[in-house]
C-alpha cells in the first residue's frame, strides 16, 4: 500500500511539472526556447536625436524583428479578429490559423521580402490579397472580386521616399494655405497649380469663402498628402506598413492600434496574449527600414552592355520614361523623425508623442555618396514621382485585372513604381505576372500610353539598350 502511495505522489508531481510547462507555453527564458527574443513589448520607444552608436543598436534590434519567425508564445494568431487595417472583430473563428488568401500568410517579414537579400522583393509566390477590410476572418478565394492580389515591394532607400512625401505633403499644404489667403484678399476665387519638387498634382482652386474646388487635383488624396508606399499609394509611412504587416501577415498586433489605447481591450484578437507588440519594437522596425540603403546604377564588366546602357538612358528620355519616372526628387534634409507627422489614428504620430526619435540619415556612409543639386539639396535617385497614374486604356488594359478599388483610388489607377533596383527585383508588374521588362513596358496604357507606343514603335537596338539601362539599376548588398 505504501509503496501505490509513493507512485501515486510521484505520478501527481509529474503531472503538475508538465501542466506548469503546458501552462507557461515552454516560454522559460532560455536560448532555446520558441520564442522571439528580439520583442520588447514593455521597452520604451526611443526619443530625441539618437548618436551614431544608439541608431545602430536600435536598426540591429529591427533587422532581427524582421529576420524573427514569431510563434504562438508570441502571440500570432488572431482568432477573434481579421486581418482589416481598422481593427474588426471577425464573424467566425477561422477554420485554419494560416491562410494565404486572408493570412497568416508570413512567419517572419524576411519570408516575402527577401529578393536579392532580406528587405528585398519577393517572387510571385509571395503574392499577398488586400481589400478594403474583411468582415470575415475565413477568407479563401482568390477571385480578383473578393480581393486585389498584389507583389512585394522591396523597402530599399524606403527612409528617403518616406522624406520625399513629406516635403511634397508640406508643399502642398502652404500651397493650399496660399490659395485660400488669396481668394480672401481679391474676394473672388482663386486658382493655384500644385507644383512640389517639379511633380504637378494638378489645380486647387477656392473661393471666399473657404469653399475649396478637389476636381482638377490629379495623383494625390483630396487632403493632400502624398502617400509613397504600397502599390496603389495608400500608405503614409513605414509605421503604419509595419503596423499593418504585422496584423496581416503574422497575427501581431501592435498595441498603437490593436491595444487598449484605441480599441478598449487588452487582448483584442482573443489570442490570449495582451501587448504584444509595442511601440519600441514598431520603431526598431521602421529605423531598420528606413536605413536600408538606396539603390544603385551599377555597370557590368561587359564593356558592350556598358555602351548599350549608356544608349538606353538616352532612350529612356527621348521615349519619354522619365515624364513619371523622374530620375531624381530633391531632398532637403535627411533627418527622419518617428513617429512622423502625417498619420492618422491608430498609427502614431509626432502629435501623440511628447517627443519622437530622430534618425540622422547623414550618419550612414551610403548617404554620402548620393548626389547634390547647385542648393545643396540631396538628389534621391529613385525614378519616380511619388504620384498616382492611370495604367490602363480601351486598347490596353493588361494592368486592369483588378476589380476592387483601395481606399477610393480607382481599380486602374496606381502608384509610378520606382524604378531604382528594378535590375534585381523580376519578376514585374503588381501582381508579379510578367517575366520580362520588356512584357511589363508593353503593358502599360493610360497615362503611359504615348511612351509605351514610341518603345513599341523603335527598333529592337534601340529596345535591348532600354533593357541594358533598367538593368543597371540595381540593389548592392
Amino acid at each position: 500500500m505504501v509503496r501505490h502511495k509513493t507512485y501515486a505522489f510521484m505520478f501527481a508531481a509529474g503531472l503538475s511539472f508538465l501542466l506548469a510547462f503546458a501552462t507557461t507555453g515552454l516560454s522559460k527564458d532560455v536560448s532555446w526556447a520558441e520564442k522571439t527574443s528580439a520583442l520588447t513589448p514593455s521597452a520604451s520607444a526611443p526619443t530625441g536625436t539618437l548618436t551614431a552608436n544608439e541608431l545602430k543598436e536600435l536598426t540591429a534590434r529591427g533587422e532581427a524583428l524582421f529576420k524573427a519567425t514569431f510563434t504562438d508564445l508570441d502571440g500570432v494568431g488572431r482568432p477573434g479578429a481579421t486581418q482589416a487595417i481598422l481593427p474588426t472583430k471577425a464573424r467566425s473563428k477561422a477554420l485554419n490559423k494560416f491562410a494565404r488568401t486572408s493570412g497568416l500568410d508570413a512567419g517572419s517579414c524576411a519570408a516575402c521580402h527577401n529578393q536579392p537579400f532580406i528587405g528585398g522583393a519577393g517572387d510571385f509566390v509571395t503574392n499577398v490579397f488586400v481589400s478594403e477590410g474583411f468582415t470575415n476572418a475565413d477568407f479563401d478565394s482568390t477571385d480578383p472580386q473578393f480581393s486585389n492580389e498584389r507583389g512585394t515591394n522591396h523597402l530599399f532607400g524606403a527612409g528617403l521616399i518616406e522624406l520625399l512625401a513629406r516635403e511634397m505633403s508640406t508643399d502642398l499644404a502652404s500651397h493650399r494655405k496660399q490659395v485660400l489667403a488669396d481668394a480672401r484678399k481679391v474676394g473672388k476665387s482663386a486658382s493655384i497649380t500644385l507644383i512640389t519638387k517639379g511633380v504637378n498634382f494638378g489645380i486647387l482652386s477656392a473661393d471666399p469663402d473657404g469653399l475649396l474646388d478637389l476636381s482638377n487635383i490629379t495623383g494625390v488624396d483630396d487632403d493632400l498628402i502624398v502617400r509613397p508606399f504600397s502599390q496603389k499609394g495608400v500608405m503614409t509611412s513605414l509605421r503604419q506598413f509595419s503596423v499593418n504587416a504585422m496584423n496581416h501577415h503574422h497575427g501581431m498586433q501592435a498595441d498603437e492600434r490593436f491595444g487598449d489605447r484605441w480599441t478598449g481591450e487588452a487582448d483584442f484578437d482573443e489570442d490570449g496574449h495582451n501587448d504584444e507588440v509595442g511601440a519600441a519594437d514598431i520603431s526598431a522596425l521602421v529605423a531598420w527600414q528606413a536605413t536600408l540603403p538606396s539603390p544603385q546604377q551599377t555597370f557590368p564588366k561587359d564593356e558592350d552592355w556598358q555602351q548599350a546602357a549608356i544608349e538606353g538612358e538616352k532612350a529612356f528620355g527621348e521615349f519619354g520614361c522619365d515624364t513619371c519616372h523622374i530620375k531624381a526628387l530633391p531632398l532637403k534634409v535627411l533627418s527622419f523623425s518617428d513617429p512622423g507627422p502625417f498619420d492618422v489614428s491608430g498609427t502614431l504620430n509626432s502629435t501623440s508623442v511628447k517627443d519622437s526619435a530622430i534618425y540622422d540619415l547623414s550618419l550612414l556612409a551610403w548617404t554620402g555618396s548620393l548626389e547634390r543639386n547647385e542648393k545643396g539639396e540631396i538628389l534621391v535617385p529613385l525614378f519616380g514621382d511619388l504620384k498616382r497614374h492611370t495604367m490602363t486604356d480601351q486598347s490596353n488594359e493588361q494592368l486592369g485585372n483588378e476589380m476592387l478599388s483601395q481606399r477610393f483610388v480607382d481599380r486602374t489607377i496606381f502608384l509610378t513604381s520606382e524604378l531604382w533596383g528594378v535590375g534585381s527585383t523580376s519578376p514585374y508588374g503588381h501582381r508579379n505576372d510578367f517575366t520580362t521588362l520588356d512584357s511589363i513596358i508593353r503593358a502599360h496604357g493610360g497615362d503611359a500610353a504615348f511612351s509605351k507606343k514610341l518603345y513599341s514603335d523603335a527598333s529592337e537596338d534601340s529596345r535591348l539598350a532600354l533593357i541594358a539601362f533598367l538593368k543597371t539599376l540595381v540593389i548592392q548588398p
